[in-house]
């Protein structure tokens, strides 16, 4: 495969819309079709209308099941909504959302990863074992060794399927079952590795004071909405379907709104014997895996590529795409993610033991990213899809945990909310293609 040099094959519509999938689209579009003329807010309306009578539902379905997961859950308990218990979801969720957010980028090549589950126990336990006394690193030299270990199960696993052309279905069973295998290896005959060390441990514990929530989430919203404002701007600039200025402040406005209700739900005191208060820690590594994967997918030219072999991967081949490479680097990403995963699901227990289901988990991250809106067959999806699918998952298990609900039902109402998701995403598929 020869390297992919001068200006871009995929064209300019690449840059603008990844989520398609950009190679099919060139050989069977013209690059250059003009989009619809949007000068007032009922014309980018239509688009959007237009937009999900095709197919490209986007968010709205995850978001209508979370809405309506939530008012059966508060119908059913008045605590479901309440501040302590909507901070505990997501600390609960922050595992299922990271993983998830690893699953997207198979997926999106229309791969799949079944070995995260223990990826991310490996995760854990390298963190653990590095800082045992008798090692004694320091708490980031112990993060950073454990995550450059899963990269490097991402490369190998990568590797494997590319280069020998093997299903990734099988390379990662093999993987689900040799990784947990290691992982009784590394923990030996006592079953379970504690962590003592504070700062690993606040990771999913700890929280921001009150005062730093408020810093932080203004931050976030001033370059989130600037962030808004410049994309948009330069697509109303090059005549790109997008919408009027008043919408988008209409956006930015909305995400200060969300943030202030945000800190406000996390800054009530939700403990019972010692007052806690602020911003959980897990959030803002949560937000900020989120950010990372979302550039990488959305601006640069690998996200492109990968979004052009999952729609189209002969047609991407054509286009001198390295797919090996782009494969290979895909489950790199997956193991890496799974790896954050891990330390956080470690942190959270304060400690790793052979009791961690990595099964369950793999299967509940491929859950949460199809529930969130990406696609099975490739070519579509976005790490914010992972988050929505992750809080969804969450949701259900602490709304049926409250009701004293047993462990079967939550699996068979899982399952139902699944096969929901990948059936509106397969009747989604075919509209596109009418």
């Amino acid at each position: 495969m020869t390297k992919l040099e001068g200006p871009d094959p995929l064209g300019p519509l690449a840059a603008e819309v990844p989520d398609l999938a950009v190679a099919a689209i060139a050989e069977t579009e013209a690059p250059d079709a003009p989009e619809p003329k949007v000068e007032t807010l009922r014309d980018y309306l239509r688009v959007v209308y237009l937009r999900i009578r095709s197919g490209d539902t986007g968010v709205l379905p995850v978001v209508a099941g979370l809405l309506l997961i939530s008012v059966l859950f508060q119908s059913l308990n008045a605590n479901f909504l309440s501040a302590g218990n909507l901070v505990n979801l997501l600390i609960q969720g922050a595992v299922y959302m990271l993983l998830a957010m690893g699953e997207v980028f198979p997926l999106l090549l229309g791969e799949i990863d079944l070995s995260i589950g223990f990826v991310s126990g490996i995760g854990g336990i390298v963190t653990a074992e590095l800082l045992k006394q008798s090692y004694g690193w320091p708490w980031w030299a112990a993060i950073l060794a454990a995550l450059i270990a899963c990269a490097g199960i991402g490369l190998l696993q990568g590797t494997i399927i590319t280069r020998l052309g093997l299903p990734s279905f099988v390379v990662t069973l093999a993987g689900l079952l040799g990784w947990q295998g290691v992982m009784l290896l590394m923990l030996g005959q006592g079953g379970t590795q504690p962590i003592n060390d504070n700062v690993v441990n606040d990771l999913a514990s700890g929280t921001l004071t009150p005062a730093a929530s408020w810093i932080v989430m203004i931050l976030i919203v001033a370059a989130a909405g600037a962030r808004t404002w410049l994309a948009e701007s330069r697509r109303r600039a090059t005549g790109l379907v997008a919408p009027p200025a008043s919408l988008t402040l209409l956006k930015i406005a909305a995400m200060g709104a969300a943030g202030v209700a945000f800190v406000l739900i996390c800054n009530t005191d939700r403990g019972r014997l010692l007052p806690i208060k602020g911003v959980p820690w897990v959030v803002l590594i949560v937000l900020g895996v989120l950010a990372a994967w979302t550039f990488l997918l959305r601006r640069t030219k690998f996200g492109r590529y990968v979004y052009a072999i999952g729609g189209n991967a002969e047609a991407a081949r054509r286009a001198g795409i390295n797919l090996s490479r782009i494969r290979t680097l895909g489950f790199m990403l997956a193991s890496f993610t799974a790896g954050i995963a891990g330390i956080i699901y470690a942190s959270r227990l304060r400690s790793v033991s052979t009791a961690l289901d990595g099964g369950t988990l793999v299967l509940y991250a491929v859950a949460a990213a199809v529930i969130g809106g990406t696609s099975l067959f490739g070519g579509r999806g976005k790490a914010m899809h992972a988050v929505l699918g992750g809080i969804v998952i969450a949701a259900i298990d602490n709304g049926m945990g409250l009701q004293g609900y047993s462990a079967a039902a939550k699996y068979v109402v899982t399952a139902l909310v699944l096969l929901t998701a990948v059936t509106i995403d397969a009747v989604a598929r075919r509209n596109a293609t009418r």
